[in-house]
């Protein structure tokens, strides 16, 4: 099974979530608008087609099926699955997480067993966040006293009037434990208040966390206040200019957004997105007409932000740093995502060292749009700025800037644009392009700040208890001849092959491998064996796709002889199914007695080939089936033969006997698939 899920529910985070509840989630979830978030999918018959997401390419391989529920690559990642397995993959989470994630994106609240649970409920965090998001705004704009005054005058002279005020939700914290004391009057415990990062314990009492700031509100896709921006509003000794939230149960600062829940439509509609330093810079771009501006949020700029951005089919990403010496090193940043996004990532500075909100309190908005019609790439703005600060008069000098550069450009070695950059870089300095190649590739990628380094020690943990989908898969062979292979013909194992000999009795494995390694296999598949496991699988995604044209055929497929010992529970848990049931049910089915069905079952390419019609496409994978299990029989009993010898006797005669009969099946089979390949 893959790993945080077993029979009788997921466990994960010292919680279970029933199956009853995934089985909620999923019926929840609208795999097609789903995928569609990220992925331009136009319908073929009755499924939809676009890119992959997971990898680069031009000809759309990537497959959803509404009918099922499952996704699969046809090229060069080869994966597939289930909702679930599509926000793994999407988001980096693991599969309980998954589970999560698209419960709270459908609002389903989970009903899990939270004997082992560390805090209190999501829901409950974020039931305190909008209580606090509405005390600091009323003390906002209703306050008295020097602090919220000073809040007030502080957001005027940035040109927030009490109208952008009331749009944004801003706000002011007063401290003091008066935000502790009204959410204590609202029924909030003190664990609560502590595990959404609203209060803090301070020698033994409960103090608010936000200390006389100004409030920016932080919401998620769906606009719940998830978190807080606080910025100081007078000097104080140690205390950071802007205070945000820590990372909470409901809240990631590398995964979220400033305003993404305000900018991801006209991001949608534009197919760009701006990207800002601050919170004030942003709203002032929103409020000056550019809907489509973010900002990170206390943490530099991360590949986890290009993502979310993606969802949104973002092909254009402006990256609007200062013009100081800070933001110069966020575009250095920058340059290591060039590769890991299709989308062109391109850089504007403010003239005088500005940023957006000083620039557009002393010019219009046509002046801005200005801006960003100039921007120049991401990299080149890069280089200039570089090249720039190095006196290239002397061999010497080129040297050391080579040797700079090349660090910059260590994270893209292994990048199809190291040719492009290296080359760039060759001719400003005067050198050798291959030369300059070898420095970039022998220097090793730094160490990022700390709290990257962390996400990677994070992502790690998640991969370690992820199923197994990353694994290679076999490339699926073309389903009009299945029957070529010659039987003598060796291939090696295919990596997800589970035997039929590793179960006991034909029925539950008798010791699946928990992580989701493939079983070991002391001999070679023969080209047949090979063969069987693909059209059994492509018989398997006919079956899920389309179960009432599989079942006249329920009788022949009690005599196969299966090649993976996953498929015959598989195929008989969605065939015990009634008839009529929906095709995502029959998935269902087939996923309670084998975790792993929705990789296996997402496949299948014969459901969506022309040329026949179901009931042709049905008959011909039983017929193959049947002639790959016939085969194998026969080679079988060839083997028994050749152990017995002369000795033999009556035995022998028998297996004889049954060799010829499966013989004269196999030609009858191999007769009846070649007239339908020559059609």
């Amino acid at each position: 099974m893959g790993t945080g899920e077993r029979r009788g529910g997921v466990r994960g985070g010292g919680r279970v979530i029933s199956d009853e509840d995934k089985e909620r989630v999923r019926q929840a979830t609208d795999i097609v608008q789903l995928v569609g978030e990220t992925v331009e999918l136009r319908q073929r018959g009755r499924e939809f087609w676009g890119c992959c997401p997971f990898h680069h390419e031009k000809t759309p391989s990537f497959k959803v099926d509404p009918a099922t529920g499952l996704w699969h690559c046809f090229g060069a990642c080869s994966e597939g699955g289930d909702v679930f397995k599509y926000v793994m993959k999407r988001e980096n989470l693991s599969f309980p997480d998954s589970i999560r994630y698209l419960a709270d994106r459908a609002g389903i609240e989970l009903s899990e067993d939270r004997s082992a649970a560390r805090g209190p409920r999501k829901n409950r965090l974020i039931e305190a966040l909008t209580l606090a998001d509405d005390y600091y705004h009323t003390m906002l704009m209703r306050g008295r006293g020097d602090g919220p005054a000073a809040a007030r005058a502080y957001l005027a002279g940035r040109g927030f009037g009490s109208d952008v005020c009331r749009r944004w939700h801003l706000g002011y914290a007063p401290g003091r434990g008066s935000l502790v004391a009204y959410l204590r009057g609202k029924g909030f415990s003190p664990k609560e208040m502590i595990a959404a990062n609203l209060a803090v314990e301070r020698s033994g009492r409960l103090a608010d966390w936000f200390y006389d700031r100004a409030m920016f509100p932080i919401h998620d896709e769906q606009g719940r206040t998830i978190a807080f921006g606080g910025r100081i509003l007078r000097p104080a000794n140690n205390a950071p200019k802007y205070l945000n939230t820590r990372d909470t149960t409901v809240f990631n600062k590398g995964k979220h957004l400033f305003a993404y829940d305000r900018a991801k439509e006209t991001m949608a509609a534009t197919g760009t997105a701006i990207v800002c330093e601050g919170y004030t810079d942003v709203i002032a771009m929103h409020e000056a007409g550019f809907t489509n501006a973010v900002a990170a949020l206390g943490t530099a700029f991360r590949i986890d932000h290009i993502r979310l951005m993606e969802r949104q089919r973002v092909s254009r990403i402006i990256c609007m740093f200062d013009g100081d010496e800070a933001g110069q090193r966020a575009a250095e940043r920058a340059v290591q995502f060039i590769d890991k996004t299709s989308a062109s990532m391109v850089c504007v500075v403010l003239p005088d060292g500005q940023d957006p909100m000083e620039f557009l309190s002393s010019h219009d908005a046509s002046a801005m749009k200005a801006q960003l019609d100039a921007a120049v790439p991401l990299m080149d703005f890069v280089f200039t700025k570089r090249l720039a600060g190095y006196d290239l008069s002397a061999p010497g000098r080129r040297v050391k800037a080579l040797d700079e550069m090349a660090q910059l450009l260590a994270p893209l070695k292994n990048s199809v644009l190291l040719d492009e950059y290296a080359t760039q870089l060759a001719d400003a300095l005067g050198m050798d392009v291959a030369e300059t190649k070898r420095v970039i590739r022998e220097k090793p990628v730094k160490a990022v700040e700390p709290e990257v380094r962390e996400r990677r020690v994070e992502a790690g943990a998640r991969r370690a208890e992820a199923p197994a989908g990353a694994r290679p898969r076999q490339a699926t062979p073309v389903a009009g001849a299945p029957f070529s292979a010659d039987e003598d013909d060796y291939a090696p194992v295919p990596d997800d092959y589970v035997p039929a000999d590793a179960y006991e009795g034909g029925g539950a494995p008798a010791a699946v491998p928990s992580n989701g390694t493939s079983f070991s296999v002391s001999r070679m598949l023969s080209g047949d064996e090979r063969m069987q496991v693909t059209v059994e699988r492509e018989l398997l995604s006919m079956l899920a796709a389309m179960p009432d044209e599989v079942r006249p055929f329920a009788d022949r497929l009690a005599d196969v002889m299966w090649a993976d010992g996953r498929h015959e529970g598989m195929a008989w848990a969605m065939l015990a199914t009634p008839e009529g049931t929906a095709p995502a049910d029959v998935v269902a089915a087939a996923t309670a007695v084998e975790p792993e069905a929705p990789q296996i079952l997402s496949s299948g390419r014969v459901v969506s080939s022309p040329g026949m019609d179901s009931r042709e496409k049905v008959a011909f994978l039983v017929d193959s089936v049947e002639l790959y299990s016939c085969k194998r029989r026969v080679r079988e009993i060839k083997a028994r033969l050749r152990q017995a010898g002369d000795a033999g006797g009556q035995d022998a005669e028998a297996l004889f006997e049954q060799a010829t009969s499966l013989q004269k099946r196999i030609n009858e089979l191999t007769k009846k698939l070649s007239a339908v390949v020559e059609q």
